[in-house]
């Protein structure tokens, strides 16, 4: 089985890559270092050609303009292709994805969505986890709690997906983490394992926008990402889901342990 894993050097299409490499698969990374460009229509027919199955996550947020119709094209050029088995990365909560789902389920595809909650690993690896390093983590989350989902488990969840026949054709997953926790809550733990005095300071999400023009965020991508955290963070996410259990059979890694793990490879040394 050779599966088509699309930001194979990011956040999840590693994990994926390297669950299905685990699994027993072939993996066919796509990504621009290997010569595919979610917006250059003409490089996706060699990375699709011959495969089996594909992970499709967007670059942008799923559901960001112009993704869905992006989704849309690339799931109707695979099953063209003959690869007719797809799982798409999508956001629990979050309406704007909606059409970009809709999208994939209209391609004629045997799909899969896997609708994660906030990651884990979004503490250890970019912007957030710069902030943590020098002291303080500034997020417009509120006290709002958050099942934080360890990538891994998605990336384990994806690969069930794609190889469990079809058990899981049609089929939408919600996966989280194991218990809820806000953002004051997760800070707290990276600091006692840290042993630094981390600071979480809430603000409100225009303030936030205005933080990230500051950065050098573009105007649009800006605004866009105020509203989406505006709206993902009125709580109505803050309830756990069991679809890791569901599909892998155990409980999902817990967010302590994530942290442990970071803590020990020194990935928040100030």
């Amino acid at each position: 089985m050779t599966v088509v894993v699309t930001g194979a050097s990011g956040r999840t299409g590693s994990r994926v890559a390297r669950a299905a490499r685990a699994a027993g698969l072939t993996v066919r990374a796509a990504s621009r270092s290997t010569g595919f460009d979610w917006t250059d229509r003409s490089t996706w027919p060699d990375v699709l050609r011959g495969a089996t199955a594909a992970y499709l996550v967007h670059p942008l947020d799923v559901g960001a303009p112009g993704t869905a119709e992006a989704v849309g094209d690339l799931a109707r050029t695979a099953v063209g292709l003959g690869v007719r088995r797809l799982v798409l990365l999508s956001a629990r909560g979050e309406d704007r994805a909606l059409p970009t789902e809709e999208a994939l389920h209209a391609s004629g595809a045997d799909w899969t969505v896997v609708r994660a909650a906030w990651f884990a690993q979004n503490f250890g690896e970019g912007p957030l986890a710069e902030e943590l390093r020098r002291g303080e983590l500034v997020f417009p989350a509120g006290e709002v709690g958050e099942p934080f989902v360890d990538v891994r488990d998605i990336a384990e969840v994806v690969v069930a997906a794609l190889t469990g026949g079809e058990r899981y054709v049609g089929r939408t997953l919600a996966v989280t983490g194991p218990r809820l926790l806000s953002w004051r809550e997760a800070v707290a733990e990276i600091a006692a394992a840290t042993g630094r005095p981390l600071v979480y300071r809430a603000v409100p999400a225009r303030d936030y926008g205005e933080a990230l023009a500051a950065f050098g965020v573009p105007p649009e991508e800006a605004a866009f990402l105020t509203e989406l955290f505006a709206e993902l963070l009125d709580g109505r996410n803050a309830h756990v889901e069991d679809g890791v259990r569901r599909v892998l059979g155990r409980e999902p890694r817990d967010f302590s342990a994530f942290v442990r793990e970071e803590a020990a490879a020194g990935t928040w040394r100030a």
